[in-house]
């Protein structure tokens, strides 16, 4: 079996000093390449209070190739509407993921919108990257005797190629991780043993829109369904619990994706459990992406750099953005974008092997 290693970077960004949006930190960056051709991040900018908006940045590259800066460009998305503010003048656009919808010619970004009900998964779209429309928040039918409508969702992302759902429908797919009530951390390690928490405790579920030919006006989402989970936490560094990433980009094995696992490492100084956040990739079937054909034995990226381990989030490294690197002939190359400590933003470069399935 390959050991998979990312190869660090460096830092791509980090709080602008005297930037007020910055004030707590910019991490979690949606990455895609624009209609230019050139690679835009959309990072979390965190002001005062943990309030959240999504910025616009243009990645910088030297001469070979690599990643060193961003040229700040503005905001994506702030707080407006009611799925997205709290009562009290909080509220947040967070951790969003872009994809490039072919068929459609149009770019899709999912987020978490924080409001008083906690955070859900809303979806906007753009044409040119620079200005979006809201589309609302997803939606879905239930699973089994489990509804998906009022609880926490976070860590959402499509697939950019329809995919054939379970039913046989012709669908967009998205990756998510609901937060079912009684399945957090803290549950788990009360109740180490209970199958229910086990079984759908925080982990990664994939759900399905099917592709209708009827108009859909704006604003308006069909439901997702046929909800299933689709990988629960399996080896110690991800024991805990475990969330997508980046969202699915298909190479020739099947379809890559770099995902969050979080394992336990002790009780923090204030008496409190203490996480650590690590990446590891999964490779999904082409045409029933439900399919895990490869899973990280060992996390390919943890939280060993001082910018990983000190920050708002102690101990974490969260793979959001990837970008294929086609534009250096090198299919089989991805630079991955990530949040370090829930404080500034990382670059690593993941080589694919040829034979890794």
């Amino acid at each position: 079996m390959k050991t998979i290693k990312l190869k660090r970077m460096g830092v791509i960004m980090a709080p602008q000093e005297g930037n007020e949006l910055e004030i707590e930190g910019v991490l979690n960056p949606a990455a895609v390449r624009g209609p230019d051709g050139e690679l835009y991040l959309f990072p979390r900018l965190v002001g005062k209070n943990n309030y959240s908006i999504i910025g616009i940045a243009k990645v910088l590259f030297n001469q070979d190739g690599d990643p060193v800066g961003v040229e700040r460009l503005g905001v994506a998305l702030e707080p407006e509407v009611d799925y997205e503010k709290r009562p009290d003048g909080g509220g947040g656009c967070e951790d969003p993921r872009v994809t490039f919808i072919e068929s459609l010619q149009i770019y899709v970004m999912t987020y978490t919108a924080f409001s008083p009900n906690g955070p859900r998964i809303a979806i906007a779209r753009s044409k040119d990257l620079m200005h979006w429309e809201r589309l609302g928040l997803a939606t879905f039918e239930p699973y089994e005797h489990i509804e998906f409508n009022d609880i926490n969702n976070k860590d959402a992302c499509l697939f950019p190629a329809p995919i054939i759902s379970p039913h046989g429908h012709p669908s967009f797919a998205m990756l998510h991780r609901p937060l079912f009530p009684g399945t957090s951390p803290e549950d788990l390690m009360k109740r180490p043993h209970d199958h229910e928490i086990r079984l759908h405790h925080e982990c990664i579920w994939i759900s399905y829109c099917h592709i209708r030919k009827e108009h859909h006006p704006s604003g308006h989402l069909p439901k997702f369904a046929s909800n299933q989970p689709l990988a629960i936490p399996q080896a110690d560094w991800e024991n805990i619990k475990i969330g997508a990433g980046t969202p699915p980009i298909l190479t020739k094995q099947g379809w890559l994706i770099l995902y969050h696992g979080v394992k336990e490492t002790g009780l923090a100084t204030t008496g409190r459990q203490q996480l650590s956040y690590s990446a590891g990739i999964m490779l999904l079937d082409k045409d029933q992406p439900h399919q895990i054909l490869y899973r990280s034995p060992e996390p390919v990226l943890s939280p060993d750099l001082p910018e990983e381990q000190v920050g708002t989030i102690a101990n974490v490294v969260f793979p959001t953005g990837i970008d294929r690197r086609d534009d250096l002939g090198m299919p089989n190359r991805f630079d991955i974008y990530y949040g370090m400590a829930d404080d500034r933003i990382g670059v690593a470069r993941l080589d694919l092997p040829e034979d890794l399935v």
